[in-house]
């Protein structure tokens, strides 16, 4: 019998569950009820006994679970929780909990930057050299010098510098990059008072938050991603990806990779939702990010057939593929009319909202839930200023009205079908048990941030709930017994496939960072060969750094995580 809890620790008016769980099959004999366990403060004290309340057999995670409800300790302090000789990792409880952990992982996307030193005031032992100043060529002309069609010496050159390397590796690319920046900008714009502390960052002290200063690196990145017709290269990447060194020891030639409509559609929609956010501090740059949107929606309205990517044969980087840009291009017509009021755009995203079959999503492959977002935006902050900490009115139209019930119809309607998910899941997860993929991390706080939004439309207990519950599992709650976050808990993962991590020689990992967790498909060499083929795919995790089906991180699984903290420290 083992016991799992949330390794950071529980919020002191929120819902707190631990799990006791025996392994065992689906039609193996139920196991004897463990009966009662003891909460006990971390000095030893006595504080509360509770009776397992027997769940059933949990189908992702192949156990017997029994859950703990201990919701009624709410005093701060340090706990663990003991049954027959056997004890817990130990945890908190403090109302100041997610706000440590949000500005972790705010902190942690500046390990992640491109281009510049990370000095020692600010990276501390983590210190590290400039790396990728070198020149990007286009690799449509890297593929006519191939041909003979060219001569290299008549190869353009774009120093295009700057941005956060997107993943383990060095690649940097848009549609990733807007996902990421879209989860953020919008926690801030939700939940400003979450971001009121130092990120201790080059730019702190300035009148800006720091979160703002850390994606407008990032968002600068992306305006030199623009050609001068609008449209945005898909991709800035070696030919393969770099071994495991040191960034300022990658120097093989970076190159930028075709136009795709992706690309050019989030870039529209993040430069637009940018130039909303930054216009109290950087009204340069807010002007500068509204004229790059209008001329890629420009680039867009020519365009209008799907222009997607695919990875030359010769490359392995990223490739971050679809099969179509119609949500792409339905946030790109949200942001706009947010921006501008102009009843075409909202016209132009309603139409291709009723060809869709996904409306809520926030991931990079279905950008669909941010027009949504961007859409619901004054409404949530006229309606729920008393939840926002707005009094921000903002007069919609009879249209705009109209879209609006679509969009809280279709955000509450998931919500409650994700509840039901959740109601089977014996370890609280909104994950079913063939949606254990690659990245499985990022489709539970995206799940999270779908809670937080019903929350904001309709503020029910079981939606905040839903939220702690998916923190919950991500920080130790689940059958793989790791809190997913590096640097978080007694027992927390710290071998990222990231090539810093392996390469700087440090034995401590960088803390703040996601992993992508348990994927039932293991699609890595070390992975395929170290999992028992049957293995619940909620146990199919290692934390290994080769195994980067399982274990590498990105910016996309770390901007989900910032969203659902900053709720919950917010909405306690």
């Amino acid at each position: 019998m083992k016991i799992y809890v949330n390794q950071m620790g529980y919020l002191p008016g929120s819902s707190k569950t631990a799990i006791l769980a025996l392994e065992g099959t689906k039609d193996a004999p139920i196991p004897e009820a463990p009966g009662k366990v003891q909460i006990c403060a971390k000095s030893g004290t006595y504080m509360l006994e509770k009776e397992a309340l027997f769940f059933g057999w949990d189908e992702a995670s192949g156990d017997f679970v029994w859950q703990v409800d201990f919701s009624e300790i709410q005093a701060p302090g340090s706990y663990e929780i003991r049954w027959q000789g056997q004890t817990s990792y130990p945890f908190s409880i403090g109302s100041h909990l997610y706000n440590e952990l949000h500005t972790l992982l705010s902190k942690a996307l500046y390990f992640q930057r491109c281009g510049m030193a990370l000095e020692e005031p600010y990276a501390g032992h983590f210190a590290r050299k400039t790396c990728h100043l070198a020149p990007s060529v286009l690799w449509s002309e890297y593929e006519k010098c191939m041909a003979g069609e060219m001569e290299e010496a008549d190869m353009q050159h774009f120093d295009i510098r700057g941005g956060w390397h997107d993943a383990g590796d060095y690649g940097r690319y848009p549609t990733a990059a807007a996902c990421a920046l879209a989860h953020i900008l919008y926690a801030y714009r939700f939940f400003p008072g979450a971001f009121e502390g130092t990120l201790n960052i080059p730019e702190s002290g300035r009148d800006i938050p720091d979160i703002l200063s850390e994606c407008l690196y990032e968002l600068k990145w992306m305006l030199q991603m623009q050609n001068e017709e609008g449209g945005v290269y898909h991709k800035q990447c070696t030919l393969r990806h770099a071994n495991f060194v040191m960034p300022c020891e990658d120097r093989e030639q970076m190159y930028l990779y075709p136009v795709s409509s992706l690309a050019v559609a989030d870039f529209t929609a993040v430069m637009a939702l940018a130039s909303r956010i930054y216009r109290p501090f950087e009204e340069d740059f807010a002007d500068q990010a509204l004229a790059a949107a209008l001329k890629s929606y420009d680039w867009l309205q020519k365009h209008p057939e799907f222009l997607g990517f695919h990875n030359p044969e010769e490359t392995n980087t990223g490739e971050y593929g679809d099969s179509s840009d119609r949500d792409e291009r339905m946030w790109a017509a949200m942001e706009l009319y947010r921006c501008t009021g102009e009843e075409h755009y909202l016209t132009e995203a309603r139409e291709i909202f009723d060809t869709l079959s996904s409306t809520t999503e926030f991931g990079w492959g279905d950008v669909s839930g941010f027009a949504g977002w961007a859409l619901l935006e004054a409404k949530l902050m006229e309606d729920y200023g008393n939840i926002l900490g707005t009094t921000t009115s903002t007069p919609i139209s009879a249209a705009e009205a109209d879209f609006c019930r679509l969009y809280e119809t279709a955000f509450l309607k998931e919500a409650e079908r994700l509840l039901e998910t959740l109601s089977g899941s014996g370890y609280g997860v909104a994950l079913s048990p063939r949606e254990f993929c690659w990245g499985s991390n990022m489709v539970v706080l995206n799940r999270a941030m779908l809670f937080g939004t019903a929350y904001l439309l309709e503020p029910k207990k079981t939606y905040t709930d839903a939220v702690v519950r998916q923190m919950d599992y991500i920080l130790g709650v689940n059958g793989a017994d790791y809190s997913y976050v590096t640097g978080v808990g007694a027992h927390a993962f710290c071998n990222p496939h990231n090539r810093v991590t392996v390469a700087d020689d440090i034995d401590e990992t960088i803390p703040g960072f996601v992993s992508g967790g348990p994927n039932g498909r293991p699609a890595d060499e070390k992975a395929e060969w170290l999992i028992r083929p049957g293995t619940a795919p909620m146990k199919c995790y290692l934390d290994i750094w080769e195994c980067y089906s399982l274990n590498e991180i990105t910016i996309y699984w770390n901007s989900p995580a910032i969203f659902a903290a900053a709720f919950l420290s917010v909405i306690k």
